[in-house]
């Protein structure tokens, strides 16, 4: 038997090994998993730690409890810095991040492997490179999100934004949105999205991508946060915590906008206060 022959047959069942994984044994097992029931503490937690579940309809806190039971069953959690990783941070992490996929297949978060949890802002030391000379900075960061599978946030922040359901600024929110991101490979603040869809969001984000940008240039106040500025990627993210945050504002001054990320979300936050309780 030639070695080539013998090569062809080991890669097709390799193949065959793949497929038979990621359709029917992880579908199995996720199944397998929503037979047990939500545990009630962790109901609890939901309630006392993520503002924004109370306000879910109850078909919407139902499909939440069993993304962030799938979630809480195959995602590593590692404390760092001495930090201790509680069933509380873990439901508020969960809850917060499994909120932009209720109504998006739960897929969209296959790739996420690692949370990794520090107690307070951290710092990194990034290169860069000016021509012939690179330098070495020292970086404090709330979070951040890779297209290697692992998440970085920092728990003050968390903590902070979770609790302040109305604020500005979501930590989780923010860095599981460059998740979402990174879906086509690379977080340039277009999610994966085709056709009409795609040309309206590329229409519309650059359009006031660009006008945030020239408002800050000429020192107007804006009421979203600057760091949207800095990139399309940022920019997404940072839509993303004032569409689920601030829901009203951001309609009433970016309308195309929301309506842009209604489409993406497949969800209407504005909704949520009403079935709150």
């Amino acid at each position: 038997m030639s070695s080539p022959f013998v090569f062809a047959v080991f890669a097709l069942a390799l193949i065959a090994f793949a497929i038979f994984y990621l359709f029917f044994y992880r579908n199995w097992r996720r199944q397998r998993e929503l037979q047990q029931p939500f545990p009630k503490a962790w109901r609890k937690l939901l309630r006392a730690h993520m503002p924004l579940y109370q306000k879910l309809p109850p078909p919407l806190k139902k499909q939440l409890e069993k993304y962030v039971q799938l979630f809480l069953s195959e995602k590593a959690f590692y404390g760092c810095a001495d930090f201790h990783v509680d069933e509380r941070v873990k439901i508020t992490i969960a809850g917060h991040a499994c909120l932009l996929i209720l109504a998006r297949p739960y897929a969209s978060y296959d790739d996420v492997r690692s949370i990794l949890v520090y107690p307070n802002a951290y710092r990194v030391q990034t290169a860069q490179s000016d021509g012939i000379v690179v330098s070495v900075q020292d970086q404090v960061r709330a979070g951040e999100a890779s297209n290697r599978g692992q998440i970085v946030l920092a728990w003050s922040e968390c903590e902070e934004g979770a609790m302040n359901s109305d604020g500005p600024h979501n930590v989780i929110l923010h860095e599981f949105a460059h998740q979402l991101d990174y879906l086509d490979g690379t977080a340039d603040g277009a999610p994966p999205l085709s056709g009409e869809q795609a040309q309206v969001w590329q229409k519309t984000m650059t359009k006031a991508y660009e006008n945030l940008r020239s408002s800050l240039r000429h020192h107007q106040k804006s009421w979203l946060d600057p760091y949207g500025a800095t990139e399309p990627a940022e920019f997404f993210a940072v839509l993303t915590e004032a569409f689920f945050q601030q829901p009203k504002h951001l309609k009433a001054e970016q309308p195309d906008v929301y309506e842009a990320l209604r489409g993406f979300y497949r969800l209407d936050p504005i909704d949520f206060s009403r079935h709150e309780g």
